[in-house]
């Protein structure tokens, strides 16, 4: 996973500001106590920070593959 999907993930699941609140500010045991912005800036895996985050949140499975962009219109 790139950094750039990283944010769109987490812009999609949490909304634009919740999700700059989100990694600037809730610290992640899963991270060694860092928040989500610090991990990545250490160089951790955006997939690694990203799976954290959505255990953290509680995000379901179904959710943590990001918004289905390719949905075909019915009807």
């Amino acid at each position: 996973m790139r950094l750039s999907q990283f944010w769109v993930l987490m812009e999609d699941e949490f909304g634009p500001t919740y999700a700059v609140s989100l990694a600037r500010d809730l610290a992640l045991d899963a991270l060694g106590g860092r928040t989500a912005q610090e991990a990545l800036d250490a160089g951790l895996p955006p997939r690694d920070v990203w799976l954290a985050l959505c255990d953290a949140q509680e995000v379901p499975e179904a959710r943590r593959h990001g918004k289905d962009r390719h949905q075909r219109k019915t009807g």
